[in-house]
């Protein structure tokens, strides 16, 4: 579980194709690592991931390939910026919202403006996940806790204040890009919880398609 709250902006230092999986090697930036050990998770760019080895100055991860075609990892390149946040403990301040690290989709950056000093994006998101976002509920892009401002069908306004914009990869973020989309975990459960005949559905896995268009069926 995370908040959304970042920590450390690392860096792609090393990404290897297994298969239809990734090994990822992560430079951790100023991530606090003392307390970290084999097997813990640390969002990357929203994404959870366990470490698989711990290095001095960053860790390695898998990425399998369902979580290949739900993300951006497909497209990212060595020497990417992501933004990083260590597992929370039962002490920490619930600063964001609840977090789990499980990438519902990928949204696209359709505009983006200033507006005083914070920065605005306008985003559309997939279909099948507008209805799960609301008006001054919580989302997270590329592991980034945020509010949303404004709808407009499949569309929403985030506000990036000048903090977060610092301390995270969002101030990078321009029309065409494509971020990490996670939606409100309660908003799922309520859903699951008032649709018993839709909860009872297979909700699929990785399709043919979802790996073709993350790279692995060329």
């Amino acid at each position: 579980m995370f908040t959304g709250i970042i920590e450390a902006l690392g860096t792609l230092r090393k990404i290897e194709r297994k298969g239809d999986d990734i090994r990822l090697t992560v430079a951790s930036g100023h991530l606090d690592l003392a307390d970290v050990k084999l097997g813990d998770s640390i969002a990357t760019n929203g994404v959870c991931l366990t470490v698989v080895e711990c290095l001095a100055d960053g860790y390695v991860a898998d990425i399998s390939a369902e979580t290949v075609a739900l993300t951006g990892f497909a497209n990212y390149h060595v020497g990417q910026k992501v933004n990083l946040e260590k597992a929370v403990l039962p002490t920490t301040r619930l600063g964001g919202h609840m977090v789990s690290g499980h990438v519902d989709g990928i949204a696209a950056v359709e505009q983006r403006s200033v507006r005083g000093k914070a920065i605005e994006f306008w985003l559309a998101a997939p279909a099948e996940l507008s209805h799960y976002i609301a008006h001054k509920g919580s989302i997270t892009i590329d592991g980034v806790s945020l509010t949303v401002n404004e709808i407009d069908g499949h569309r929403f306004r985030l506000t990036i204040v000048p903090h977060t914009a610092s301390e995270t990869t969002l101030t990078a973020l321009k029309a065409g890009d494509k971020v990490n989309i996670e939606v409100d975990l309660i908003a799922r459960y309520l859903e699951r919880l008032m649709n018993p005949e839709k909860a009872a559905k297979s909700t699929g896995g990785v399709t043919m398609e979802m790996l073709a268009s993350a790279g692995f069926m060329r």
